[in-house]
């Protein structure tokens, strides 16, 4: 058996890890690594503010917007129990 990293199974976990880069990712470079459209992105980030990740949105000059994950659900969480 090899210990090869594995890459992210779902769309979502693909997302996360896009946004979770240091410069983020931009709606296109979501929309291209999932297959969905603006909207469904859009909706998708709604999602995660909900569920508890904060999210940077940053210009990124002529790339447009890059949106990037600034704290997680779990991180609240620790911060919250110290």
């Amino acid at each position: 058996m090899s210990s090869t990293k594995l890459k992210p199974q779902t769309k979502s976990a693909k997302v996360i890890t896009l946004l979770s880069r240091a410069k983020g990712a931009t709606l296109d470079e979501i929309c291209k690594a999932t297959n969905w459209q603006q909207h469904s992105v859009r909706a998708f980030l709604t999602g995660l503010r909900k569920k508890g990740y904060v999210l940077a949105r940053e210009q990124r000059g002529e790339d447009g917007t890059a949106y990037r994950i600034t704290q997680n659900p779990s991180n609240q969480r620790a911060k919250g129990s110290a």
